[in-house]
C-alpha cells in the first residue's frame, strides 16, 4: 500500500488536494535531502478533508525550489483516496490516525503500512516528527503531544503556547513516532482557515532549521499545558437531531463555541429524548465508561456535573458518527515531573 519516492513528482506543489491522486495514487512517503542529514519527518491528509499540512508543504517547497533544503525531509501523504472525495475517511476504510503502532488492532494492511512507515523513519534516524490537522469546529491552533519531556514542550511551543498532552486514542502517528524523536500533532482549524496553512508552514520552517532541542525547562509563563481526561462519543444507535422514533440527542446550536472554555458544572449541552439515561458515552484513559462522572441527565437535558473544558466539540455529523463529539480536558500544573 506505501509507495516510497526521493523526489518531488511534476505538478505536486501545484496541484488542489482533491486531485492529488492523479499524481500519487495512494499513500506514499517522500524523502528529499538536505544540509542535515536527519530527518524532519511531516504528515499530512491522514484525514482526508483536513488539507493545511499539505498546502502547508506545498508552500515550504515552492520556497525551496532553487536551494537545498536546511535538513533531510521526509513527508508521508495519507489517504489520498478519502482526498480525492473530500472526506475525512472512506466507507470501509479504517482512520489513518488509529492505524500506528501502539492500536488496538494490527490485523489491517493499513497497519502493516503504518509499520513501514515508522521503519523507514527509524532507519533514517528521524530528527523531530510534525503531525499536520484541521478540525470542524471553533478551536484556537493549539499543539499536541503524547510525552511531557522537555524537547517535546519545547517543540510544541513554537507552534502555539496552547498545548494539549493526551494518552488516548491509541494508534496515533504523532505517539507511535514519539519514540524515535520529538514529536508534534497540530491543529490548525477549520481546512477552509488559510491562517492555519500559514501557521503549519511556519511551524515546518521553524522545524528544518532546528539543529538541537533546549535541555532547559520551558518557563511556565510561557504555556498554557491542558490533558485530556476523557473522550465522548454518541452511539450509533442514538440519532442526531430530532426523530419521529427512537431516542436522540439535539446539541446546542453553538456548541462549538464552548470549545477550551471553563464550563462550570451544570452547563447544558443538549437535549435529550425516549431516554432514562445520558445517551452519551465518556471514556477516560484507561478506555472505562466514565459517563456518570461527568454528565447527567436531568428533565431531558444533558448537563456537565462538574467542571470542565472541552476541546474539539463538532456540529458535523460525519466527524461525530466516524470520530466523536469532543474531548474533556483540565489544565495541568506546569511544570510537571
Amino acid at each position: 500500500m506505501l509507495d516510497i519516492i526521493e523526489q518531488i513528482p511534476d505538478g505536486l506543489l501545484d496541484i488542489p488536494l482533491r486531485d492529488l491522486h492523479r499524481i500519487l495514487p495512494g499513500p506514499t512517503l517522500l524523502h528529499l535531502p538536505g544540509r542535515k542529514p536527519e530527518p524532519l519527518f511531516v504528515s499530512v491528509i491522514l484525514h482526508g478533508n483536513e488539507g493545511a499540512g499539505f498546502r502547508a508543504v506545498q508552500s515550504v517547497l515552492k520556497s525551496y525550489s532553487n536551494r537545498e533544503l536546511p535538513r533531510a525531509l521526509s513527508v508521508f501523504f495519507g489517504n489520498v483516496s478519502a482526498a480525492r472525495e473530500g472526506v475525512r475517511r472512506l466507507p470501509g476504510q479504517p482512520d489513518y490516525n488509529r492505524i500506528w503502532p501502539g492500536a488496538e488492532d494490527n490485523s489491517l494492511p493499513e497497519h502493516a503500512m503504518a509499520q513501514a512507515v515508522i521503519g523507514e523513519m527509524r532507519q533514517r534516524k528521524v530528527f523531530a516528527a510534525i503531525d499536520v490537522h484541521n478540525n470542524t469546529g471553533f478551536n484556537p491552533h493549539y499543539a499536541c503531544v503524547n510525552r511531557l519531556g522537555q524537547p517535546f514542550l519545547h517543540f510544541a511551543r513554537l507552534f502555539s503556547r496552547t498545548v494539549v498532552f493526551f494518552e488516548r486514542p491509541l494508534g496515533v502517528i504523532s505517539s507511535a513516532v514519539a519514540d524515535l524523536c520529538p514529536a508534534v500533532a497540530v491543529e490548525c482549524g477549520k481546512p477552509d482557515n488559510t491562517l492555519g496553512d500559514t501557521q503549519a508552514a511556519e511551524f515546518i520552517e521553524a522545524g528544518l532549521h532546528l539543529s538541537e532541542f533546549p535541555a532547559h525547562a520551558l518557563p511556565a509563563s510561557d504555556i498554557d499545558l491542558y490533558h485530556t481526561i476523557g473522550i465522548v462519543t454518541v452511539p450509533q444507535e442514538i440519532g442526531l437531531g430530532r426523530t419521529p422514533a427512537g431516542t436522540y440527542v439535539q446539541f446546542e446550536d453553538n456548541i462549538d463555541h464552548l470549545n477550551f472554555r471553563d464550563l462550570p458544572a451544570g452547563t447544558r449541552l443538549a437535549h435529550a429524548q425516549r431516554t432514562s439515561t445520558v445517551p452519551l458515552l465518556v471514556r477516560d484513559d484507561e478506555g472505562r465508561i466514565v459517563t456518570n462522572d461527568y454528565l447527567e441527565l436531568r428533565d431531558d437535558e444533558i448537563l456537565t456535573r462538574r467542571d470542565i473544558m472541552p476541546a474539539m466539540l463538532t456540529l458535523d455529523e460525519r466527524v461525530i458518527r466516524q470520530d466523536c463529539l469532543c474531548y474533556f480536558m483540565e489544565r495541568m500544573r506546569y511544570p510537571v515531573a
